[in-house]
């Protein structure tokens, strides 16, 4: 009789047993048709997280290069407001040797002066047209050279002042 009953079992096996051999059988299809999804979305979620850090990275790099253009042209309008200025005060300093220059020429005519004053007077006009060219010199300078620091201003300024006041001193005598 157990031999009849384990010859059954072969040929027809209870259905208890059928489900859970089908059970088992479908479990290992279905863990590894899990574990490829699994592989895969990982996968997938790697490659997403190094686009975002490289587009992270490109932007941060556009960052920088912006900002550094933004400071570049910071620097390049502050050394331009600068070379403005330095150009302004080289005109003024020109157009007040051109006015001085052309007031000593009035005094001349209208103060009665000796030769010692007219000397002086020649004098004077001589630096004050030293200054008109110095000052227009040193404003080609500036144009040409674009330098960081300006001391080009500095002669026709004591070229101006003493010629000032060599005219005044001729009106003395």
């Amino acid at each position: 009789m157990a031999f009849r009953d384990a010859a059954r079992k072969f040929k027809n096996p209870t259905p208890a047993e059928t489900t859970l051999t089908q059970t088992a059988a479908a479990q290992g299809l279905a863990g590894q048709i899990e574990t490829r999804l699994t592989n895969v979305v990982v996968a997938a979620l790697k490659e997403a997280f190094d686009r975002d850090h490289a587009r992270m990275e490109l932007e941060r790099a556009q960052i920088e290069e912006q900002r550094r253009r933004a400071e570049e042209m910071l620097r390049l309008e502050l050394r331009r407001q600068a070379i403005d200025r330095e150009l302004a005060r080289l005109r003024l300093l020109a157009g007040t040797a051109l006015v001085g220059w052309i007031a000593s020429i009035a005094v001349l005519f209208v103060h009665p002066s000796g030769i010692a004053s007219r000397g002086v007077l020649g004098l004077g006009w001589l630096l004050l047209l030293g200054a008109l060219g110095a000052a227009f010199h040193a404003q080609g300078r500036v144009n040409v050279e674009r330098a960081e620091s300006f001391d080009a201003g500095a002669l026709p300024l004591w070229l101006m002042v003493a010629g000032l006041a060599a005219t005044a001193v001729s009106l003395l005598m």
